[in-house]
């Protein structure tokens, strides 16, 4: 390669020594010869002066050398790893001024330059090599953190190992779950039995700063009311018959930790007050002691009670109300998330498998089968359901027709239909309360079923008005709306509840999902206040 070296401008990796100037400075064309230079960097071989002033004259007449009267020689080296190496890194290059008295080879000196250049040039290489290194260090620490930012933003939107579900309403309970797990608010998990409340308080409390403390669970509903109060805040021993010693409560035993209140809506007026000073002040005593206790719990709650309505009507304290539901998080049903029930259906048989060393699976007819079905019961009903097959199956794989749906065995339709009473029921001709016939298949088994629009155990075609009989016109003497047509008796109620379809609900005996159901058939446009 060309290599220019002027006065102003060298190669980096020149190294020029020379007895001209004692101050650093670039080395000019008379101490640096161009020829010499380029020569050395072209060939990577040394080039050997011996009388500058004899071979090299016009460098000796415009330079320092005319101005020396003894020889000088040039002795120009090439900076290299190897000698065998004909690549060279730049130019080692002195001059020998001869006096009578030096007694020294040009050879050695030659010698000398040579392996000061070799060591020069490991010198520059083992430069260049950290240099590299510490380039890719750089590079791949970059590369690593962009790494770790990808799976921590992959991981925030992963959900915890225990919750199966892959649909937007899990997973805008989880990022709620995730928002709040860093604070001390009290959480109330509502939704209806089988959503799982346990499971994501557990996951709640794992993903807070107190996961390395008690987790601390209490049903409120499998206990009365002196034994939940032993339970919750413990006794001291002779306090009541079979008190034979002092025993902890939930409270106390929830220390520095989360407390799990489930079914809270259950609770009496009277104990009411007693959690609410607990709630408000963190103190309490046990059940036939004095000495006031301090407790730090965050507290997590659960209902599947409509606690609005029991505040209205003075079933709960109002104040205990705002005091638990400081972040309500909504379970969403799982017929509003059908496409996790194939995710459930799978986790559950792997579960089944483990416990009893089976390999059974399920097939994608099953599955389907399973899709449509309508599940009341929610997540703990599907468990149920495939625990069953699977523990009736005859073969490796669970096809749709082990199904008890499909086999007219299901119960789900005797479980969840109870019969309703109300004037519009019979109004409308509503089914909901009719219990089918046993072998007769419920609807989540049958194919092309509707699951948005029918209610359980309800067909989803459209249900014709009864025949009025005696009964009917003895009821609409005591009612009149019992005479209306479907539509006018479900106006009717909508006007008579202000147009909120619970109310709607409770005064025809149906559920709100039905009244929508309703609505929707009926093309009944919804009044807004």
């Amino acid at each position: 390669p060309e290599h220019s070296l002027d006065g102003s401008k060298v190669n980096p990796y020149v190294i020029a020594a020379t007895v001209a100037s004692a101050q650093p400075q670039a080395p000019n064309a008379d101490i640096m010869p161009h020829t010499v230079v380029d020569g050395v960097l072209r060939t990577g071989m040394p080039i050997l002066v011996q009388n500058v002033r004899t071979e090299m004259p016009a460098l000796a007449d415009r330079g320092w050398i005319g101005q020396v009267d003894k020889r000088v020689s040039l002795i120009a080296v090439p900076v290299q790893v190897n000698r065998s190496d004909r690549q060279a890194l730049g130019v080692l290059l002195a001059y020998r001024i001869w006096d009578l008295d030096i007694r020294v080879k040009l050879d050695d000196d030659l010698g000398f330059l040579m392996m000061v250049g070799t060591l020069v040039g490991h010198s520059l290489r083992m430069k260049k090599l950290v240099a590299e290194d510490r380039e890719r260090l750089i590079r791949e620490s970059n590369d690593l953190r962009k790494a770790l930012d990808e799976v921590a933003t992959v991981t925030a939107s992963a959900l915890p190992a225990d919750i199966v579900g892959d649909s937007p309403q899990i997973h805008d309970v989880v990022e709620r779950l995730r928002k709040v797990a860093p604070t001390r608010s009290t959480v109330l998990l509502r939704g209806e039995s089988g959503t799982g409340k346990e499971l994501f308080a557990r996951a709640l409390h794992a993903a807070s700063a107190r996961a390395d403390r008690p987790f601390v669970k209490v049903n409120c509903a499998a206990l009365s009311e002196t034994l939940l109060e032993s339970e919750l805040f413990g006794h001291e021993k002779g306090s009541f018959t079979g008190a034979n010693a002092m025993k902890k409560g939930r409270f106390e035993l929830a220390d520095g930790g989360t407390l799990f209140l489930d079914e809270i809506g259950e609770i009496s007026k009277t104990f009411q007050v007693k959690l609410l000073r607990v709630l408000q002040e963190g103190e309490f005593e046990r059940v036939g002691g004095t000495r006031t206790l301090k407790v730090d719990i965050r507290l997590v709650a659960a209902t599947n009670r409509n606690l609005e309505e029991a505040v209205a009507t003075d079933a709960f304290r109002a104040d205990l109300y705002y005091r638990i539901c400081v972040v309500p998080i909504m379970l969403p049903p799982l017929r509003d998330r059908p496409g996790d029930i194939p995710l459930l259906a799978r986790a559950f048989l792997t579960k089944f498998n483990r416990e009893n060393g089976t390999a059974l699976r399920m097939a994608d007819g099953a599955l389907d089968t399973l899709r449509n079905c309508y599940f009341p019961g929610n997540v703990r009903e599907l468990e149920n359901c495939v625990n069953r097959v699977a523990a009736l199956s005859s073969g490796p794989e669970i096809t749709a027709g082990d199904l008890a749906c499909l086999q007219g065995s299901c119960l789900s339709s005797q479980v969840w239909c109870t019969p309703t009473r109300g004037p519009g029921v019979a109004a409308m001709g509503a089914t909901a309360g009719r219990l089918p016939v046993l072998n007769q298949p419920p609807l989540c088994g049958a194919a092309g079923a509707d699951r948005s629009a029918s209610p359980p155990c309800q067909p989803a075609a459209a249900v014709q008005p009864q025949m009025p009989t005696a009964a009917t016109a003895a009821a609409a003497a005591a009612d009149p709306a019992a005479t209306l047509g479907p539509r006018e008796a479900l106006v009717d109620a909508m006007e008579r509840s202000g147009w909120v379809q619970a109310k709607a609900a409770r005064l025809l005996g149906m559920t709100p999902r039905q009244i929508g159901y309703a609505l929707r058939k009926h093309n009944v446009e919804i009044k807004k206040f």
